[in-house]
């Protein structure tokens, strides 16, 4: 009976455990995205009206391109528009995750790092989730009016088929094997960095793509596509398209290759895809590691560097601050790329189109110049510490002139390169002394009109939101005070503007040099009258000022 019982627990301890039973992480996932969107939509009115008119919007745009695809069927050249289409929404699904990592909170694979699973099953559920959403519905719907375009005969109808899944699957692939990537990238300052400055890439390219639609229309339509077209269809995923146009073309062969290398390109993004997730998973994260021991140097009160140029005192201290800001701050640094960008763009792409002026240099100076407006709110809360060392209107003036001296330090030399570019690309060096003299005039006035913004219509910018530019309930201020102080400028430069348009009514072009040392010495008088103006008014209110940036 011992025996017995003693060889019971040894029986036991020699059969071995039950496997736990597999569990499929697609549906799994599947169903976390749709009730990550449905929980993301409950208590908020706002998000559900955004997300609803996305989605209507999206609808209503993705239908009137299938039917414009559609109506394309017959053309001739449909295969060229249909596969440079393809390309550009590959090329949309690669970079459109590192802008905007925050729209999709399944795209941080980081948050599954310390669960119990295997890569490739994850990727086959994060595949299957990511078909979930308005993106993909927008993707599959420009998929089939791309293959209804070329599709023609049984073999186009045949190859059509797979094409638009295989179209779909490598953008959404090549969208998450770029975020998987890059996740550690996207989650850090440098990636809250980029994807503040997806407005300015989207700015640009819109200009970009508004240019090159008017030159390609005016050399005649989409015949001019198809050298690059014949490239861009054997590269994936437009290979999918380009597959459906061979096969209708009876071009069976090229068919067959296009299809190999599109299955052959998704499987090696897949696998990609598979090694970045699990070196994510296996890697220890920046913040898990221990931080590097400081560094011995120190840089000296004065500056090391290009700081070292600044002049001594409050001066150069206070310009040094205000252009850390430009190269820290992603708000600050977001605000100054996009206008030395886009003040570039404006008047260079309107010369190369031949309708540009000289004149229009204007714009790139005016766009820097409105980074003088809420001086003291670009500083948030900080600000306090600003406001701790001025006592008199002499410590205001000196505060606010070091300002104006960061900005002119960065806005001078740079309206000098744009006036002169421009006047290259319009082959009219007669109008540069005046285009330039009339930017900088413009330049002095805006500093002074800020100056004067910010001591009387002072608000806070937030700091919790990337696209938040004004605390609730202060936009009146940031209205009056920018707007107000742009329309100022302009009357304060208006006799060097109504001087400019007498010479050139008078055709008195050989005088029209004078406007250059007139207009620097205009803007230079003016700047110097708004500082000294606004001085006292921020040393007097300033109690108000620190209330109203700390708002945020």
């Amino acid at each position: 009976m011992s025996a017995a019982s003693a060889s019971a627990p040894a029986a036991a301890a020699a059969v071995p455990p039950a496997a736990a039973p597999a569990v499929n992480l697609t549906p799994v996932f599947v169903r976390l995205k749709l009730s990550l969107i449905r929980n993301g939509l409950k208590g908020s009115s706002k998000r559900k009206a955004a997300y609803f008119t996305s989605l209507t919007f999206s609808l209503v745009v993705a239908f009137f391109a299938m039917l414009g695809l559609a109506v394309l069927h017959g053309n001739p050249h449909a295969g060229t528009a249909v596969v440079m289409l393809a390309a550009i929404l590959a090329l949309g699904w690669t970079f459109m995750p590192l802008f905007f990592p925050s729209g999709d909170e399944t795209l941080d694979p980081s948050r599954l790092v310390m669960l119990p699973l295997r890569p490739r099953p994850l990727v086959r559920a994060l595949l299957a989730s990511s078909l979930v959403g308005i993106g993909p519905l927008f993707t599959v719907c420009l998929a089939v009016g791309s293959v209804v375009a070329v599709a023609r005969g049984t073999a186009g109808i045949i190859a059509a088929v797979p094409a638009v899944p295989l179209l779909v699957l490598g953008c959404v692939a090549l969208a998450r094997a770029v975020a998987t990537a890059n996740v550690r990238l996207l989650t850090s300052r440098k990636g809250r960095d980029l994807a503040l400055l997806s407005g300015l890439l989207i700015a640009i390219g819109a200009q970009v793509a508004n240019f090159a639609s008017q030159r390609l229309f005016q050399a005649g339509g989409l015949a001019q596509l198809e050298p690059a077209e014949a490239v861009v269809r054997w590269l994936p995923p437009a290979t999918a398209v380009g597959m459906v146009d061979s096969a209708s073309k009876g071009s069976y062969g090229v068919a067959a290759g296009q299809l190999a290398v599109t299955v052959l390109a998704l499987v090696l993004l897949l696998r990609f895809w598979e090694r970045s997730l699990t070196s994510l998973m296996v890697t220890p994260d920046g913040s898990t590691i221990a931080a590097a021991k400081p560094s011995a140097k120190r840089t000296s009160a004065g500056g090391d560097g290009v700081w070292a140029f600044l002049p001594a005192g409050r001066t150069g201290t206070v310009m040094q601050r205000t252009l850390r800001y430009v190269v820290r701050d992603p708000k600050t640094k977001s605000a100054w790329v996009t206008a030395l960008a886009v003040g570039l763009i404006i008047p260079v792409f309107n010369a190369l189109q031949g309708t540009g002026s000289v004149y229009l240099a204007c714009f790139g100076t005016g766009m820097l110049g409105v980074q003088m407006y809420n001086q003291f709110g670009q500083d948030t809360s900080a600000f306090w510490m600003v406001a701790q060392t001025i006592s008199t209107p002499r410590d205001a003036f000196v505060e606010l002139r070091a300002r104006a001296y960061a900005l002119a330090l960065v806005t001078a030399p740079y309206t000098v390169l744009v006036t002169a570019v421009t006047a290259a690309l319009l082959h009219d060096w007669s109008v540069l002394p005046a285009g330039l003299g009339m930017s900088l005039a413009l330049l002095g006035s805006m500093l002074c009109t800020g100056a004067l913004a910010s001591a009387r219509f002072p608000y806070s910018i937030p700091t919790d939101g990337a696209f938040k530019n004004v605390a609730p309930g202060q936009a009146g201020l940031a209205w009056a005070g920018i707007f107000g102080g742009m329309f100022a400028s302009a009357v304060i430069c208006s006799p060097v503007i109504v001087l400019a348009v007498y010479l050139n009514v008078a055709d008195q072009s050989s005088l029209a040099w004078i406007l250059l040392p007139l207009g620097a010495a205009w803007g230079t008088l003016a700047a110097w009258a708004g500082l000294r103006l606004a001085a006292p008014t921020v040393a007097r209110k300033l109690p108000e000022i620190l209330l109203a940036v700390s708002k945020g």
